[in-house]
This record gives C-alpha cells, structure tokens and sequence, in this order.
C-alpha cells in the first residue's frame, strides 16, 4: 500500500489538486496522511488567548477542514490518517518518513497542497535563503529622473 503525506491548508484548493489523484486508483492502494497546517497567529495574540484556547482553536479549525477535505476530494475516511502540525514541517516530514519506511519499507510520496501565498513559492524542506530575491526594480529611479528633466523644460520655457 503507498501512502501519500499531504499537507493542506485550504480545502478548495486541497480538494482541486487531491481529487484527481484520489480518482487515478482504487481507494484500497493507497493511504493519506492528511496534514493541516493551521494559519499562524501573532505573538501577540498571547496577551489575550490562553494557550489552551489557541491549541483548542486550531483543533476545531483542523477538525472542520478535513471534515470538508476527505468527502470534497472523494477519499475514503477509512484510508485517511489526519495530523495538526505542531511542529515545523521539515521535522514533520522527516517522522512521518520514517514512521513509514518503518512500516511498509519503503518512504512515501509528499504533496504540499497548501494555498500558495502571493508572491512566495511554498516549497518544504527547501532552504529558503538558497533562491534569491530579483533586484529591485529600476523604474521609480527612471521616472524621478524623467519628472525633474520636464519641471526643468517647463521652467526654462515659462522664461
């Protein structure tokens, strides 16, 4: 049996990339190891919110996200193990590789079906500081230059 560890964090987007790979094969080869990675909250969220209320809130939140998640995609819930992430997902990944490989000899596939963010490519295990950003963009110099260029043109010809 291949089991699959995929990582959602948006069940529209989750169920537009799990359902045709759910439909690809019968449900009885594989097994999903669905991971929810719940939105992050601000350090300072903790002067208002106990942190039992924030663990209870994102186990609600994951609970209601695969609960719409495994039916959307076409997955048997009987063919599906659900975890919070509680931990970063390099860890993760790496206890859930070798719980695998402990058990059926072989490491399972990784999916990130998480909703990219604007701008960022969501990658897992891959250092970040290894792509590096493009250079700025020359324009707002090109255009300060072009603006006081015209202001001078119109100065000399109002003389």
């Amino acid at each position: 049996m291949d089991k699959i560890i995929v990582y959602v964090d948006d069940a529209d987007h989750a169920q537009q990339l799990l359902a045709p790979l759910a439909a690809k094969e019968p449900a009885h080869q594989r097994h999903w190891v669905l991971v929810a990675c719940a939105p992050r909250m601000t350090h300072r969220v903790s002067k208002w919110v106990s942190h039992s209320a924030r663990e209870s809130w994102r186990n609600k939140w994951a609970d209601k996200l695969f609960a719409q998640i495994i039916p959307g995609a076409g997955l048997q819930p009987s063919q599906v193990t659900t975890v919070l992430a509680k931990i970063p997902l390099a860890e993760l990944t790496e206890q859930l590789q070798s719980q695998t490989q402990h058990a059926c000899g072989r490491p399972a596939q990784v999916l990130d079906a998480r909703k990219p963010r604007m701008g960022t490519e969501a990658q897992i295990g891959v250092n970040a500081s290894a792509e590096r950003p493009s250079p700025p963009s020359s324009w707002p110099g090109v255009l300060g230059s072009v603006l006081a260029g015209c202001s001078t043109l119109w100065a000399l010809a109002l003389d």
